[in-house]
C-alpha cells in the first residue's frame, strides 16, 4: 500500500487501472506560493516540477511514518523555456491556448517517493508536444465541451479527453501527460517488493 500525496482523479485513475494498492490523501500545499518561491530562485520547468512534488511528498510523509508517499507534480515549460500555468479562469484559458498553438512545448511529469520524511526515489519525465495550429473558433468550441474537466489542466488539455484534438505530434508517454511516469513508478514498487516482480 502506498498513500498518494493527491486528489488527481487522473492519477487515481492510473494507480486504479495498474492495480496497485492506495490511498489518497490531499497534501495541504499552497502550491502557488510554492511555485513563486521556487521560481525566484532561478529553477527551470523540469527541476520546478521535481521539488513541487518532493514538497507534496514530504508534507503527507511527515502525517503517516511507515508509509510509501507519492508526491506528483507537472510543468509546462515553451520552445523558448517560459513556463505556463494552469489557467486562472476561461479568458486565461483562452490566451494559453492561443500562445500553445502551432508550437512545440515540453510537458515535465515528476514523480517522488519519501518514506518518514525523506525522498527516497524520484524521477522526471519529459514530453515533447506539438500543438497544431488551432482556429479561434475551435478553441472556443474546445472551452465550451471540457472548460470543467480542463480548468484543473496545466496547459488547458486533457490527452485521455476532448484535449487530443489539440495535437499533431506526441513525443513522450501518455501516463506522463496524465500526470504520473507510471512505468517507472511501476518499476520501483516492484524493486521495494510492493508489487509482484
Amino acid at each position: 500500500m502506498i498513500v498518494l500525496a493527491s486528489q488527481s482523479a487522473s492519477r487515481r485513475a492510473m494507480l486504479t487501472a495498474a492495480q496497485v494498492p492506495f490511498e489518497a490523501l490531499s497534501p495541504g500545499v499552497d502550491e502557488e506560493a510554492a511555485k513563486e518561491a521556487l521560481r525566484g530562485d532561478g529553477i527551470d520547468a523540469r527541476a520546478l516540477a521535481d521539488a513541487l512534488a518532493e514538497l507534496k511528498a514530504l508534507r503527507v510523509s511527515r502525517r503517516v511514518p511507515g508509509a510509501l508517499v507519492l508526491g506528483c507534480d507537472q510543468t509546462l515549460s515553451l520552445d523558448d523555456g517560459s513556463m505556463i500555468d494552469k489557467a486562472v479562469d476561461r479568458e486565461d484559458a483562452r490566451r494559453i491556448l492561443k500562445l500553445l498553438s502551432g508550437r512545440v512545448h515540453h510537458l515535465h511529469s515528476a514523480a517522488v517517493m519519501a518514506l518518514n520524511g525523506e525522498a527516497i526515489w524520484r524521477h522526471v519525465e519529459r514530453v515533447r508536444m506539438t500543438v497544431r495550429p488551432l482556429s479561434d473558433a475551435f478553441i472556443d468550441a474546445y472551452l465550451d465541451a471540457d472548460w470543467d474537466q480542463l480548468r484543473w489542466c496545466v496547459g488547458c488539455y486533457r490527452i485521455e479527453g476532448p484535449g487530443a484534438q489539440l495535437f499533431s505530434r506526441v513525443e513522450g508517454s501518455q501516463f506522463a501527460i496524465q500526470g504520473l511516469p507510471l512505468l517507472a513508478l511501476l518499476d520501483f514498487l516492484r524493486v521495494r517488493g510492493v508489487l509482484a516482480a
